[in-house]
């Protein structure tokens, strides 16, 4: 790998303070990509591929596949693939977000994903996202990030519920409305808040009015290097943008030889059944668009692997009853080869030994994950990959705490160990 575990930090933390939501992430992907010789293409126009060439493709704005066309035979050497999703647990405001309640303007939110709720309260937010608008013109769409920490959701004080630290229930339609501003002091409705922050933001757009948006809460604390020797990450996002970030390094990395796909897809925290969820068809399309002659293709697929890469339980001190005594991963122990019998995880004792070799060969170490016998699992777009494409495939992460958290923590080595491997993968000539 061609650069240091600071220097990939450093890129690291910049990537997870711009990317507050899945299109600013795929957005900011196709940035990095862009700077290492990648060229995006239009699913709309026709695609002339060459022999080693970069390239990439969006769809929606927040789901990214990027790959390099081989210059050898993918039916011969097989297709190198690295899957993660863009997307994260939040709060995202609700289509007419207004409350005016008590003298207070706040904004309605839903739960996207399986949220840790607590955290949520008492922190700095902001918004961002996607919105649509009209001008002189017809119809447009851009980014928007407010970034200044313009709402909060305040806790209900322990005078008020003197059992609240004894297990207090959080209702998500009652208790998360965020405070925007005094009523009095803001008669504007949110949309017309939205039009001039977006010209504020983007002056030569000409909004003239929002037609709709698609925006979420973000916590405004920037991510950081945290423990006495900053061997710790915390921040937002961490599941899945970690992966997003490592797999996109390791592609830039990729000496062309060997054709190489990063999929990052959006909508994995709520199944994935969409148009550019792992469940749809954006990857088959654009494998049948890379290799367009089925033989040849249906050679290649039956050649190439799969590292699925999403976050891992890592053995959290204060609750390791949680965990099955032999498989509780240890923070900057190692990534995370995950199983799980019931196929909630795709990998196999095959992928799992050849992943095993890569971590050999680059001298990171390695560990397992199996969830306990009495407990359910999670899963990820692996299983799903697997199922649409016929792709061998592993399920692989780095250990985490406070999974699904507005603020998880991570280690720094493991996500630099984790991004060698998959370099180390995106290179190798064959796979066996």
């Amino acid at each position: 790998m061609n650069m240091t575990q600071e220097q990939f930090g450093a890129g690291l933390l910049a990537f997870l303070r711009r990317s507050p939501t899945p299109y600013h992430a795929a957005g900011n992907l196709a940035l990095l990509l862009e700077a290492r010789g990648f060229r995006e293409l239009r699913e709309a126009d026709a695609w002339h591929i060459e022999s080693g060439g970069r390239y990439f493709v969006r769809r929606n704005g927040s789901s990214l596949i990027a790959f390099v066309r081989g210059r050898g035979a993918p039916e011969e050497a097989g297709l190198r693939l690295v899957g993660a999703h863009t997307d994260s647990p939040c709060l995202k405001l609700k289509p007419q977000p207004e409350l005016r309640r008590h003298g207070f303007l706040q904004l309605a939110v839903e739960v996207y994903g399986g949220a840790l709720l607590n955290p949520w309260f008492d922190r700095d937010l902001s918004i961002a996202g996607r919105v649509s608008f009209a001008t002189a013109s017809g119809v447009s769409h851009t980014l928007i990030d407010f970034r200044d920490p313009v709402a909060i959701i305040p806790n209900l004080a322990i005078h008020l519920d003197r059992e609240a630290n004894g297990g207090r229930a959080v209702n998500a339609q009652n208790h998360l409305p965020a405070l925007l501003a005094l009523d009095g002091s803001e008669p504007r409705d949110f949309p017309v808040i939205l039009r001039d922050r977006l010209l504020a933001e983007h002056p030569a757009c000409g909004a003239e009015r929002v037609l709709d948006f698609e925006l979420s809460l973000y916590d405004t604390q920037p991510p950081a290097l945290v423990g006495l020797h900053r061997e710790f990450i915390a921040g937002a996002r961490l599941d899945n943008l970690l992966s997003c970030y490592a797999g996109a390094i390791a592609l830039g990395e990729s000496d062309g030889d060997s054709s190489a796909v990063l999929v990052c897809s959006d909508h994995e925290e709520v199944g994935s059944t969409s148009a550019i969820g792992a469940r749809g068809p954006m990857l088959s399309s654009l494998l049948a668009r890379m290799l367009p002659d089925r033989e040849a293709r249906e050679r290649a697929i039956a050649g190439s692997m799969l590292v699925s890469a999403d976050n891992a339980h890592g053995i959290h001190p204060n609750f390791a009853d949680k965990h099955d005594a032999n498989h509780g991963p240890l923070l900057n122990a190692g990534p995370v080869i995950k199983v799980n019998t019931s196929q909630r995880y795709a990998t196999s004792s095959e992928t799992a030994a050849l992943f095993r070799w890569l971590c050999e060969a680059e001298g990171v170490p390695v560990q397992s994950f199996s969830v306990r016998s009495d407990m359910g699992c999670g899963s990820t777009i692996g299983p799903l990959i697997a199922a649409n494409t016929g792709v061998r495939t592993i399920d692989v992460g780095v250990p985490t705490f406070a999974m699904h958290s507005p603020r998880e923590l991570a280690g720094c080595n493991d996500l630099y160990g984790l991004a060698r491997v998959l370099t180390r993968f995106y290179g190798t000539s064959r796979l066996t």
